[in-house]
């Protein structure tokens, strides 16, 4: 199983933006415990973050061509503005999980906003770094009942 771990804008930043809301971790150690994960759990994990846009819709088409089983996706911003974002993944029918380091819904109104959530077959908030391995886990559970 392969899984496309997608992060949006300024994660890049974590450890320096807003550590009282993200933490204090940085990106690489996001990296490592999603990387160690993995590794447990025995699945293939790609890792890719842009603050761009069209990037991001970049890579989920690419996800569709290089047959990922799976996207782990923190769309960041782009989760409350990207029509793009919402149609690319809908073009490439690949089960995503749209994950949020922060509670988004006890953050600014604007924030519970989501358009990814329209097609996402799940969407994990304020559980920190553990979203991501619990985004993982859910997504190889939901692959063994489909077999």
């Amino acid at each position: 199983m392969k899984i496309l771990v997608l992060n949006g804008p300024n994660i890049n930043f974590l450890g320096i933006r807003e550590p009282e809301i993200y933490g204090g971790n940085t990106y690489n150690d996001l990296v490592q415990i999603v990387t160690d994960h993995a590794l447990t759990r025995k699945v293939k994990v790609e890792f890719y973050q842009s603050n761009h846009e069209g990037d991001l819709v970049d890579a989920i088409q690419k996800a569709y061509y290089d047959k990922v089983d799976g996207i782990v996706f923190n769309p960041a911003a782009y989760t409350h503005t990207s029509i793009a974002i919402l149609d690319a993944l809908k073009a490439v029918s690949i089960p995503t999980v749209e994950v949020h380091i922060s509670d988004v819904s006890a953050r600014e109104d604007f924030r519970s906003i989501s358009y990814v959530r329209q097609v996402a077959v799940k969407t994990i908030c304020g559980k920190g770094f553990a979203g991501y391995t619990e985004a993982i886990d859910f997504l190889i559970e939901r692959m063994k009942e489909k077999k």
